[in-house]
């Protein structure tokens, strides 16, 4: 067997439609197609790619299940994306990862599942 590349993730959502407004309005993703599943959810896309899976109307598990710490995404335009977290009350932290120089912004969706941003060495810091 050889990976390819990454698929998609699968998120668990108290809300939907707030999970769908954080992913689609704050990070810019769109929805589009998603199999007729009997349980409520949404697929999100970057260009033609579902890459965030939304699943809803089940209880939140008391333990999440397995490990993984956070999903991260390519970005760009970090000032009008830190812009659009301060304007939205959402927290953020920022960092240049050494070595590389690119940015990393870490912010968390609606239900607590930490997302990762990561631009480009040549974005300029975002101003106050």
């Amino acid at each position: 067997m050889t990976i390819a590349g990454m698929n998609h993730f699968t998120v668990l959502s108290s809300d939907l439609e707030r999970s769908k407004a954080f992913y689609i309005n704050i990070l810019g993703l769109t929805e589009g197609y998603r199999p007729p599943f009997a349980f409520p959810g949404a697929w999100l896309y970057a260009g033609d790619q579902a890459i965030l899976h939304i699943m809803a109307g089940r209880l939140m598990p008391a333990n999440a299940a397995g490990v993984i710490d956070h999903m991260a995404f390519t970005a760009s335009d970090l000032q009008s994306v830190a812009d659009t977290l301060k304007r939205q009350g959402i927290p953020y932290e920022l960092h240049r990862l050494k070595g590389l120089e690119i940015w990393q912004l870490f912010c968390h969706d609606p239900d607590g599942a930490k997302v990762e941003l990561d631009f480009a060495a040549s974005e300029p810091a975002p101003g106050e």
